[in-house]
């Protein structure tokens, strides 16, 4: 509908274009549009140019999903290089094309970041997350999730510069051990959300630390955190009253001895209870359980 008013009021009668721009077209009307009709009336006329320009430079949130991944980085460059005051930036999954060389610049003209997105973008190097940190002091979320570029001295950045950090993904950023994850949870106390899985060199000790250090602490993702143990576990439920998640499924050495204390205050576990296992792996298996009251 936005997109055939926007036509039915240009040239001719076309009273559009005569509303205030900055006040009226790209706060009211333009940020209703998804991205790709807003780049696709740029072909209409060179004041459409000008106007989606214009838009662009005062755009706050950018998501690379609403263009699809097959963005080329010239258009990236192009639609972003006059805009300081991005304050959500979304890459994931940009593999293909992004480059330190593409976002550094990006990075460092925008100080107003709150939230920045970079799951999958493989291609990238620890120059872009200590670009993050000296540049975006206000930083509240960051996925990094399958960054494996991630190591302990780019992230000591991250957490020496921006302490206001409430959600963070580590998923599978394995060069980092308990030393990096420890540093990062002393700075950022903060934190409500942290994903370390899919790491094996995380164990006992970060996870300790993370309790210790963050009272705030809401959800917390161990998956496939294979050094992980108990007593880390009870730790986490003795300093963390906030706690309402924690997955720790393939974390093999932590059982129901542990988890129970949580499960009995509400925390939503991605494991069922050693009973309720037995019960669906039966009836699964042998199919007994019309056979079966639940609530035993």
């Amino acid at each position: 509908a936005p997109w055939h008013l926007m036509m039915s009021l240009t040239p001719s009668r076309g009273c559009l274009l005569d509303l205030p721009w900055e006040d009226i077209l790209v706060p009211h009307i333009l940020c209703h549009l998804p991205l790709q009709q807003l780049l696709s009336l740029q072909r209409v006329s060179k004041s459409f140019q000008s106007l989606i320009q214009l838009y662009l430079a005062n755009m706050r949130c950018f998501d690379s999903s609403q263009i699809g991944p097959a963005i080329p980085r010239a258009a990236f460059v192009n639609l972003l290089k006059d805009n300081e005051v991005l304050q959500q930036l979304a890459l994931q999954n940009c593999s293909d094309w992004l480059t330190d060389r593409e976002l550094l610049p990006v990075i460092g003209q925008n100080r107003h970041l709150h939230q920045i997105q970079l799951k999958g973008c493989a291609q990238l190097s620890r120059h872009a997350l200590v670009a993050i940190s000296l540049s975006c002091p206000n930083l509240r979320r960051l996925s990094l999730a399958h960054c494996e570029w991630v190591d302990s001295l780019s992230l000591r950045s991250l957490a020496d510069h921006c302490k206001a950090l409430e959600a963070v993904d580590l998923t599978a950023c394995r060069q980092l051990k308990d030393e990096a994850i420890c540093y990062l949870v002393q700075k950022c106390s903060k934190l409500k959300s942290l994903s370390l899985a899919v790491n094996a060199n995380v164990g006992d000790v970060a996870v300790e630390e993370i309790a210790k250090c963050c009272p705030e602490l809401e959800h917390l993702d161990l998956t496939g955190c294979l050094r992980v143990k108990n007593d880390s576990i009870r730790v986490l439920a003795e300093y963390c009253p906030k706690l309402r998640s924690l997955k720790v499924k393939h974390c093999h050495n932590v059982a129901e001895s542990s988890l129970s204390i949580l499960r009995s205050r509400g925390v939503e576990l991605d494991v069922e209870p050693p009973l309720q296992r037995a019960l669906v792996l039966l009836q699964d298996v042998v199919g007994f359980a019309p056979f079966i009251n639940l609530q035993i």
